[in-house]
């Protein structure tokens, strides 16, 4: 395994123990205009906390609260996530609460690197900051900025691979339609005409058969996942806030490790993402052009054995190494190198 597939999976158990037994976590987040695929985040970023620190350890509260929770609780870690957009939310409470009672700040931004013009919110507030992007967490102006990768659920997104479900689509894409990701659907049409397609999301109606604005609901789409033979696994580029850095997203987002740990075939667009860090060529194939899309369709679309070495292979690295259980041991890693825990 290379250093950084390592360097993803996470950290021992003699680290997991000695956590367990000494600190309590406090996880905050949640603005005004929190959106439900970020509520989903905390909930899964909570499994891996309680996961390394232990159930009775932690304590989930919204932004609002969190000060006040703090001044009761004492916790030792005061684990904070989400977006820092300025109308969004306001965590400089939070953290003067926390130096009060002489707790470990941290904040992971999950939405890098779409709104780093905004982390002056963050950036001086905060112990430690883990980004979610590896490209983004260098725009950072201060020390202790680390990368720390989204990831997946187990008991949201592992289902066990059952061969015996039909596949009744060819190719399946469940996103909203960015613009990015109309020009990649644009640019393979000549293919994905001759095939059986689902490509649901707001903004895609407009484009025709095999085209749908509907929202799928988790459950919904890891059916969906099960029925499909591809499944495409688009990127976005989007920048919500910035305007100094137009910075292209490099790390794969949490839809990747959440498809694999649901046993999706994916196709994944390789444009400026990393994603050989994560998975290997006999587990997730790429392309970044219309014959390299074409040629992963004729080599995998009707052979159901490959598709099942491969997705089995992709499934089983998800559940060792990229949990949202290893990304909390890795971030309590450089807590621990930087002497703060």
């Amino acid at each position: 395994m290379s250093a950084d597939k390592k360097q993803a999976a996470g950290t021992g158990s003699q680290k997991e123990t000695k956590v367990k037994k000494e600190h309590k976590v406090l996880l905050c987040s949640g603005g005004r205009y929190e959106s439900h695929a970020n509520a989903q985040v905390r909930a899964t970023i909570m499994d891996g906390l309680e996961d390394c620190f232990g159930k009775g350890n932690v304590i989930s509260v919204h932004v609002t609260a969190a000060a006040a929770a703090i001044a009761i609780l004492k916790p030792t870690l005061v684990f904070a996530m989400g977006s820092y957009l300025p109308e969004s939310t306001y965590f400089g409470e939070v953290s003067r609460a926390a130096r009060t009672v002489g707790a470990v700040t941290t904040f992971w931004a999950t939405e890098d690197p779409y709104e780093q013009d905004a982390h002056y919110q963050i950036s001086n507030d905060f112990d430690v900051i883990f980004s979610c992007d590896h490209w983004g967490h260098h725009f950072y102006q201060r020390d202790r900025v680390f990368h720390l990768p989204l990831g997946a659920c187990p008991k949201l997104h592992y289902v066990p691979i059952d061969r015996q479900v039909e596949k009744t689509i060819d190719v399946l894409f469940c996103g909203v339609a960015f613009s990015s990701r109309k020009e990649v659907i644009g640019n393979l049409m000549p293919v994905l005409q001759q095939l059986n397609i689902r490509i649901i999301g707001p903004g895609w109606g407009e484009m025709g058969v095999g085209f749908s604005d509907a929202r799928i609901e988790k459950q919904q789409l890891i059916d969906l996942y099960s029925r499909s033979r591809l499944v495409l696994n688009l990127g976005r580029s989007l920048h919500f806030e910035n305007k100094r850095f137009m910075i292209s997203p490099s790390t794969p987002g949490p839809r990747t490790f959440e498809a694999a740990a649901a046993g999706a075939f994916q196709v994944f667009h390789e444009e400026t993402y990393e994603l050989r860090r994560y998975y290997d060529a006999d587990e997730i194939p790429v392309f970044s052009n219309r014959d390299d899309f074409e040629r992963i369709v004729r080599l995998y679309l009707h052979d159901d054995k490959k598709r099942f070495e491969m997705v089995k292979k992709a499934q089983e690295r998800t559940m060792k190494e990229h949990l949202y259980g290893n990304r909390i041991l890795q971030a309590v890693d450089y807590l621990m190198d930087e002497n703060l825990l």
